[in-house]
């Protein structure tokens, strides 16, 4: 899936290269993998990246930020990614968790647009 860079800091590319590049030493700050080479769990090529640790793309502060190997951004994000499948589906299908207010604000949001389009 392509990234939406709109979602992130308009200098991203350049913060993203300074915590690869200086402060990582192109290096996974939590596994060691090093960028290009093979995975020494894996044995696939590492692509560094550089993850928000509180999954939160506006919070760029450095300590938030952690040059990660695709594998360790994956394990990082999958609760992150599993509860923003589960929420899609149920926007898409109209069953909303009664007790996840996020959801509710987003399918509340969604039927005022259909109600306003009509």
């Amino acid at each position: 899936m392509p990234i939406d860079y709109k979602e992130y800091h308009p200098r991203w590319h350049q913060i993203s290269l300074f915590i690869r590049k200086y402060r990582a030493g192109w290096r996974c700050e939590w596994c060691g993998a090093e960028n290009g080479k093979p995975h020494p769990d894996t044995g696939s090529a590492v692509v560094l990246t550089v993850a928000h640790i509180d999954q939160d793309k506006g919070n760029n502060r450095f300590h938030n930020l952690a040059a990660l190997c695709q594998r360790c951004h994956l394990n990082h994000d999958r609760d992150h990614h599993r509860t923003k499948q589960r929420r899609n589906r149920a926007i898409k299908k109209g069953q909303p968790d009664l007790f996840d207010t996020e959801l509710n604000r987003q399918l509340t949001e969604r039927n005022h647009l259909k109600t306003s389009k009509e």
